[in-house]
């Protein structure tokens, strides 16, 4: 899928975003008048070096921060005019998330993990779906310690997907990961976002990830530098790193 702003509906539209941190007497600006959307179903990769601002920008998407100025909307909903109650509803409905730490309970099997998320979903599928959708249908009853780096990581993806998310936003979900375990866990994503068409935005350092998006962003000092639309997406099984 190749969205482009005449056929695809735009889900976050990012008008000036400003974001200003004091850090005792210095004020580190994180990010520097953002402009940017993101369209349904497309998969996007913003690539930038550590304190780009990317991971601020993931936040501020997905109500984990505010900015400082600006204007963040999610289709007609103003995140910026939002409540703390309303971003909790948003962050529990609407969005899912992917870290670099997989956050796994140790006490719970790889579905009971899952389950966790989806009893507080209003329309969930059954982590067994959601396993079998990121290649783990047969380790259901498997704990975290039974399961490798890349196998947590995917059932954190279980996790996100489990509750029917609108969006995926994903922050470095490789950065603990080797290269071959990376590109299973690349996998899973590309798969949740064809099969449910997700709309997903991956934060990445490594360029080479960048091959497998519709869309490639690039920030570098707050400030969005560049972005170019990929002519077709790569297969992570042939991405270079």
């Amino acid at each position: 899928m190749n969205p482009s702003s005449t056929s695809q509906s735009v889900v976050f539209h990012v008008h000036d975003v400003t974001k200003t941190y004091q850090m005792g007497e210095v004020q580190v600006h994180a990010l520097r008048g953002i402009e940017l959307d993101l369209y349904q179903g497309e998969l996007a990769v913003l690539l930038g070096a550590s304190g780009s601002g990317k991971s601020t920008l993931l936040n501020i998407l997905g109500g984990l921060d505010t900015p400082t100025s600006g204007q963040v909307l999610y289709g007609a909903h103003d995140l910026t005019q939002a409540s703390e109650s309303q971003l909790t509803e948003y962050r529990r409905y609407h969005v899912g998330f992917v870290f670099q730490f997989y956050n796994l309970i140790p006490s719970l099997t790889a579905r009971e993990n899952v389950a966790v998320v989806t009893e507080i979903a209003r329309n969930p599928m059954p982590p067994e779906e959601a396993l079998a959708l990121v290649g783990l249908g047969e380790r259901l009853n498997h704990f975290p310690a039974q399961l490798s780096g890349g196998e947590q990581q995917r059932v954190a993806i279980a996790r996100a997907i489990a509750k029917n998310p609108d969006v995926l936003l994903c922050d470095e979900p490789t950065g603990a990961l080797d290269s071959q375990t990376g590109i299973l866990v690349l996998e899973a994503l590309q798969q949740v976002n064809k099969t449910l068409g997700t709309t997903t935005a991956i934060i990445t350092h490594n360029a080479g990830i960048a091959q497998m998006a519709d869309r490639v962003i690039h920030l570098a000092d707050g400030r969005i530098t560049d972005i170019h639309r990929n002519a077709s997406r790569v297969d992570p099984r042939e991405l270079s790193w």
